[in-house]
């Protein structure tokens, strides 16, 4: 693997943090795996760990809420990807609203989208959930760099890889 080290060490994505809402519980994680994956129509997909406690609540959820960072919320990228949910209510003190289908989107995020979850696909130890953008919104004035992996590698996962 050390060949394919050398390509994924050169990567560093925009980070996601992404919301999930179904049977009274509620859950969100910070995610490195997302991408645009259709044209058209459009699509997106998300990739979440099957040992989070948001992969959980999002299987059984119908929409989930992605959400893009600006480098200076470094602060909620921690509380989303430094913590689990089994453990912390990461959504105390976090400013949201309910959208579309229950969707939980952060108002201090600069750029979201809730998208209905059309299919999922297994990848691995990550599930992909691909989602049909339905509402979308975010802050006009936004115009500075968003949270890259690059400047989230020093948090911690709430969760260990395996």
């Amino acid at each position: 693997m050390a060949g394919m080290d050398e390509f994924i060490d050169r990567l560093n994505p925009d980070m996601c943090l992404v919301t999930a809402a179904a049977a009274g519980e509620r859950a969100g994680c910070l995610v490195g795996f997302a991408s645009q994956c259709s044209l058209r129509p459009v699509r997106f997909v998300v990739w979440l760990s099957e040992l989070n406690h948001t992969f959980r609540v999002a299987r059984n959820a119908g929409v989930l809420a992605v959400h893009l960072l600006d480098r200076e919320q470094h602060d909620l990228a921690e509380l989303f990807g430094g913590h689990t949910g089994d453990e912390t209510d990461k959504f105390q003190g976090v400013r949201l609203r309910e959208a579309y289908g229950g969707a939980l989107v952060l108002e201090d995020a600069p750029a979201w989208f809730v998208g209905r979850i059309v299919t999922r696909a297994g990848g691995g130890d990550h599930v992909g959930f691909v989602l049909d953008p339905v509402e979308w919104g975010g802050r006009k004035s936004h115009d500075g760099p968003l949270l890259r992996l690059s400047d989230a590698v020093d948090i911690s996962p709430g969760h260990p890889v395996d």
